[in-house]
């Protein structure tokens, strides 16, 4: 398949509600991981390195570090005369708000859709973690001729009303015929990671109608609505990939790339996660530093004690001070002989010396962005 042939569109913040104050001056995408990455950056890799140059990035609110992060599309190799990378601002008229669900997004990039010359369309959201390769996902959709081919990945777990888990059920022909949306059940379930593949036409027929009917919701008026009449079929995905729907599951998704086998199959070298660039110098280490199993990023000065934890560029940590089980963004201070253990700390935040912060690997404890603690 021809990489002029495929566009990608990117749904920047569609669960900012569900992690509470960390996407209150951020969309979702731009949700600091990993010490050096935004959330988008494995959306957009994952796209480029399946060779899809033509990305249209839809924002709704609180997206000005996303765009500060994004540029001209340079780090992904976007920036480009002709297509690469396209920002798309809420579009409302004087009878309309800013959109609610994905149907009524895409029914306000209608047009930048119609001008595509794309054959095919892959919608992908911004809060999984995956490398995934795509090109796979767009064969077998092109090869079942089905209308909608839906990533999914077969997972033993519980799930309750407020988990924001679409589970897919298949018949024998691998047919999609029961969609349920966030359902209370437990076992092995096939879990939609909103990655969708359709055909740019019938993505336009399916928008149109949306409008026509004042229909919003991608999942609700589509795939639960239209199930039975649409052929929808799933791909498995069988590598490591998780969901970020809570703070709880943003801590575990930080903490598993302390595991070797996790993070040699979400960075493989043959498809790069890639970034912002930002020169920094290296990481310093003091005399009496301690370091054990943990991420480093640029710029950061250690003069205590580190152990599996995650530090963003530039962080420091102040002699005697001890930080344990944590996530420390850019630009934070923790100061001499302070004890931080099981805390997701946002950026800038400062630490007075001697001070005790103790959460718990089930319930982190959140400090937010600029705070004096």
């Amino acid at each position: 398949m021809k990489q002029s042939k495929v566009l990608g569109i990117v749904f920047s913040n569609m669960h900012d509600e569900y992690m509470g104050e960390i996407t209150h001056k951020r969309t979702m995408a731009s949700v600091p991981f990993g010490g050096r990455y935004r959330l988008i950056d494995f959306t957009l890799s994952n796209l480029v390195n399946s060779g899809i140059e033509d990305i249209g990035v839809i924002t709704k609110s609180n997206y000005q570090s996303l765009m500060d992060h994004l540029g001209s599309g340079r780090d992904w190799d976007l920036a480009r005369k002709r297509g690469g990378l396209c920002i798309l601002p809420p579009f409302s008229s004087a009878h309309s708000g800013i959109y609610h669900g994905r149907l009524d997004a895409l029914a306000g990039i209608a047009e930048y859709i119609r001008r595509s010359t794309a054959e095919y369309v892959v919608m992908a959201d911004c809060d999984v973690i995956s490398n995934i390769n795509l090109k796979d996902v767009l064969r077998q959709h092109r090869e079942t001729g089905a209308d909608i081919t839906l990533v999914y990945k077969q997972e033993h777990c519980k799930l309750d009303r407020s988990s924001d888990t679409t589970v897919l059920k298949f018949d024998e022909n691998g047919r999609v015929n029961d969609v349920l949306l966030s359902p209370e059940l437990s076992g092995n379930s096939c879990c939609y990671l909103d990655i969708a593949v359709i055909e740019k036409k019938k993505l336009e027929r399916i928008i149109t109608e949306a409008v026509a009917r004042n229909k919003k919701s991608f999942r609700q008026d589509v795939l639960v609505a239209q199930h039975n009449y649409l052929d929808i079929r799933g791909y498995e995905f069988k590598g490591y990939s998780v969901k970020i729907n809570s703070m709880k599951t943003y801590y575990k998704a930080n903490m598993d790339l302390l595991n070797y086998d996790v993070i040699h199959e979400l960075f493989p070298a043959d498809k790069p996660v890639y970034t912002k660039v930002r020169d920094e110098a290296p990481a310093k280490y003091g005399l009496s530093a301690v370091a054990g199993n943990s991420l480093v990023a640029d710029g950061c000065v250690i003069e205590g004690e580190i152990e599996n934890s995650i530090l963003f560029r530039g962080v420091k940590i102040g002699k005697g001070a001890k930080v344990k089980n944590s996530i420390i963004m850019q630009g934070s201070d923790i100061g001499e002989n302070a004890n931080i253990e099981c805390v997701i700390m946002d950026k800038d935040v400062s630490v007075r010396a001697g001070r005790n912060l103790i959460g718990y690997d089930t319930y982190p404890i959140y400090i937010t962005k600029g705070s004096l603690v």
